[in-house]
């Protein structure tokens, strides 16, 4: 996306630039349709560093006049928010006047140093050009690879109680809407971050819209304890405590954030009886783990109704199950299927981790998975 594209007319030299500001404006509330947040920032960027430069130098060509600067850096601040982004801090918000570039620079010392000016510029928006080009690059590498179909559009998680019915009140637009029992469950419906979901951003979520005004430390807590609530197995239950043990280690706020209990899709088919319909076999992930290289990590603990269906009780009281071939091809199926679509699955067998050694094997694959999945250098 050009620096051009946000204005009506202009061609260099020849006539004035006008502002397109109803364009601009409308920037705040999303890209146009056929662009992405990412150019749009990057374009903002540009027009926004490289006016301020102009004016703190050489004082001639610019696109934008007093009035209409804080328009951009409302857009520009926006933008950068819904790409999760720090947006810059501007000690100044127009070129002249009490509030202006000019005043800011003559009374900080930079009289007569264009460089100094320069400086200036780069300390305020050098950073964001920094972490748009990395975002770009990321992109450039998505398209290479085999990550996830899709975009990100919301998490149903951590149902404690009745299952959530849900609707699709937009087709459209693919909006869903839980039209019962959505007191049981969460709703993360905050941009993904570029580099994963980490337990820091769900606590940042959780304070927002559940606790207001808590500390960080009190609404983690609160946070864990919630989550721990909808698991029910005590497998699952060792492997939440195992993982999130981490979090208590220095750097543990920044790992990626273990979100139990996922609706991957809702099935409204199911038939009275309880038993699933042939539509659609699994509706819900056991962990979700959305990883700094952008992967989406499933994990599944199998109990043993993943395979097998009970026995009548024996004259002690005791249950056998009988292996069902069809529930193991149902399973198996359904992880092609995730994993066609770009995901990773693990599972564990619920009785491994019913074993002496199960915390220390969860902690294997964990300090592993870690290690495969941190955030990507360039």
């Amino acid at each position: 996306m050009h620096v051009e594209a946000f204005f009506s007319s202009g061609d260099g030299w020849a006539m004035p630039w006008v502002l397109d500001v109803e364009l601009v404006e409308s920037l705040r509330f999303g890209p146009p349709a056929d662009r992405t947040d990412l150019e749009v920032a990057i374009a903002l960027t540009q027009l926004l560093y490289g006016d301020f430069v102009s004016h703190g130098t050489d004082g001639q060509r610019r696109h934008l006049d007093d009035g209409n600067v804080p328009i951009v850096i409302k857009a520009h601040r926006a933008v950068l928010e819904r790409l999760t982004l720090e947006p810059p801090a501007w000690p100044f918000r127009t070129f002249e006047g009490p509030r202006g570039f000019g005043t800011y620079w003559r009374d900080n010392g930079m009289r007569g140093s264009w460089q100094a000016r320069r400086d200036c510029i780069e300390q305020i928006l050098g950073p964001t050009r920094d972490a748009l080009e990395e975002l770009q690059e990321l992109e450039y590498e998505r398209r290479f690879t085999n990550g996830p179909s899709g975009s990100f559009k919301n998490l149903i998680f951590a149902a404690d109680g009745a299952k959530p019915q849900i609707v699709l009140r937009d087709a459209v637009n693919n909006d869903v809407e839980i039209v019962r029992h959505a007191d049981t469950c969460l709703v993360f419906t905050d941009p993904l971050p570029p580099h994963g979901l980490t337990w820091r951003q769900m606590i940042v979520w959780w304070t927002r819209r559940h606790q207001p005004g808590a500390d960080e430390k009190s609404a983690a807590d609160s946070l864990y304890r919630r989550l721990y609530r909808s698991l029910d197995s005590p497998p699952e239950q060792l492997l939440m405590r195992t993982y999130c043990a981490r979090y208590a280690k220095e750097g543990g706020f920044d790992l990626p954030a273990l979100i139990p209990q996922v609706y991957l899709h809702y099935d409204p088919y199911t038939r009275r009886s309880g038993k699933q319909s042939g539509a659609l076999h699994r509706q819900r992930m056991d962990f979700l783990l959305l990883a700094p290289d952008r992967s989406r990590i499933v994990i599944e603990v199998d109990g043993v109704q993943h395979y097998g269906r009970p026995n009548p009780a024996d004259e002690k009281g005791q249950v056998t199950h009988t292996a069902v071939p069809r529930l193991y091809a149902e399973m198996v199926a359904e992880d092609r299927r995730l994993r066609l679509a770009g995901y990773e699955v693990y599972r564990f067998g619920g009785w491994e981790l019913t074993e002496p050694d199960g915390e220390q094997v969860l902690q294997d694959f964990f300090t592993g998975l870690l290690a495969r999945h941190r955030k990507p250098t360039l």
